[in-house]
């Protein structure tokens, strides 16, 4: 398969769909085993895979299938059971295993499910690795490989692997602080981080009313989580609570609600975090990471204090790989992905939970006073369905269109026209100081893209 060539059946975070549902079925899931198993072969010794999942009712059926393809090539696989994926990540690296995998869909309905994969440096495989997995799969390269006897994989579970996880999350916590006298609403989504995330913060000191900690298999995001922070908002006004905290179903991102219950998203968190790093002269090359999705009110309040903010393509994978490319320690994505490399390979929703409340504790303040370093800017977003996709750039009502706001934004705001990587939509979003503006400006260009595309 040609370097460049797209990748079919991953997405920006893995392989994903409906589970029993082509490609989330078990010959697939199989296949997928014996392929990775083949890639990290490459070194003369007993090669190890971690395999961890969250709580949906399919993980069990995708687990033995994993499990049954990477065996049957060979190589050995630790269990580890439901742990949120920066814990997979971390113990990939920790155990030196050749790789990790992790089976979740995120932020999806339980019916849906995911397969992800981690290197031994515990980031996410590299296009290229992915390109030479979707190889394997569609030919024949490997289907003679067939280990007998003593060569053929053996699987066993670790039963201490979230105690390890716990551990080094409390390692990233400042050790002359406690969480003593804070009182922490902590929504774990019904998935991989139900145990291990109220112990972190209960062991610290924290007073830890725990909620989406009851998985049934069947109730993973549903009404709890990142997705829907608007009920652990409810709950921290009931409790009194300091804070809420919500990670998503499999642990890598987090959304808070200050002490009123308001919603404190993940431009709001890089902005607190990149400028107190900053302060400290800890913020290498004076930058931040963050998607074309981040408001523009992040990259203003950055800007005021001489800090720049980078964009790059939705997706975590693409903060982390222009983190790693150009020396920079924070990035993250608004709905609640905060990548600190300097600790981890991956979005870390505990990790990056500890390092808020550190700011808290710190600064002496109020989540509620720490987000006003930041102020978000009004944004709206239209979709306008289309006959065709042409080049929007050689569209000359379009471009016309999109320079002339962008020329009457200036640097207050920002356009952003792009086309639906799943549907047949234009999405036309404007972002800027004053709502009236951004409303004309988002009609403007909308009508326009009507006019010459719908």
């Amino acid at each position: 398969m040609p370097a460049d060539s797209p990748r079919r059946l991953f997405g920006t975070d893995g392989v994903r769909g409906t589970a029993n549902i082509e490609p989330m079925t078990s010959e697939t899931v199989l296949a997928l085993g014996r392929a990775i198993a083949h890639v990290v072969k490459k070194e003369p010794h007993r090669h190890r895979i971690i395999i961890g999942k969250d709580t949906r009712l399919s993980g069990y059926m995708l687990e033995s299938a994993l499990t049954s393809g990477i065996c049957s090539m060979g190589v050995d696989v630790m269990l580890v059971g439901p742990l949120p994926t920066p814990g997979i990540a971390f113990l990939t690296r920790s155990m030196r295993a050749d790789a990790g995998v992790v089976i979740s869909a995120s932020h999806n309905p339980f019916q849906d499910n995911g397969i992800k994969f981690f290197d031994r440096t515990g980031f996410k495989l590299p296009d290229e690795t992915e390109r030479e997995i979707e190889q394997l799969l569609s030919g024949s390269e490997i289907a003679h490989l067939r280990p007998t006897a003593t060569e053929v994989g053996k699987a066993h579970r670790i039963d201490d692997a979230a105690g390890r996880f716990n551990v080094f999350l409390k390692s990233t916590f400042p050790r002359n602080m406690t969480l003593d006298g804070m009182k922490l609403v902590v929504d774990c989504a019904n998935g991989a981080g139900y145990r291990v995330g109220p112990e972190v913060f209960d062991e610290l000191g924290a007073d830890v009313v725990a909620i989406g900690v009851e998985p049934d298999g069947e109730n993973i995001n549903e009404g709890c989580g990142a997705l829907h922070p608007e009920h652990l908002g409810e709950r921290v006004r009931v409790e009194q609570a300091n804070v809420g905290i919500a990670i998503d179903g499999d642990g890598d991102r987090v959304i808070f609600t200050d002490e009123t219950g308001d919603v404190v998203d993940g431009d709001e968190l890089i902005a607190m975090l990149g400028i107190d790093l900053f302060g400290r002269d800890a913020l290498a090359n004076q930058g931040v990471v963050a998607t074309v999705m981040s408001n523009i009110g992040l990259e203003v309040a950055l800007r005021e204090r001489g800090i720049r903010l980078i964009r790059v393509a939705v997706g975590d994978r693409y903060v982390v790989e222009e983190m790693r490319r150009s020396g920079y320690v924070l990035g993250g994505e608004q709905s609640g992905h905060i990548v600190c490399l300097d600790e981890s390979t991956t979005g870390d929703g505990l990790l990056t939970a500890l390092k808020v409340l550190a700011l808290m504790i710190e600064s002496g303040k109020p989540l509620s006073e720490l987000r006003k370093v930041m102020q978000r800017f009004p944004q709206k977003l239209v979709n306008v369905r289309v006959r065709e996709r042409r080049d929007l750039d050689e569209i000359a009502s379009v471009a016309k269109a999109i320079d002339a706001a962008n020329s009457e934004l200036g640097d207050r705001g920002r356009v952003l026209v792009r086309y639906s990587g799943t549907e047949p939509l234009v999405r036309v979003m404007v972002e800027g100081d004053r709502p009236e503006l951004v409303d004309r400006l988002v009609d403007d260009i909308a009508g326009t893209v009507r006019t010459a595309l719908a």
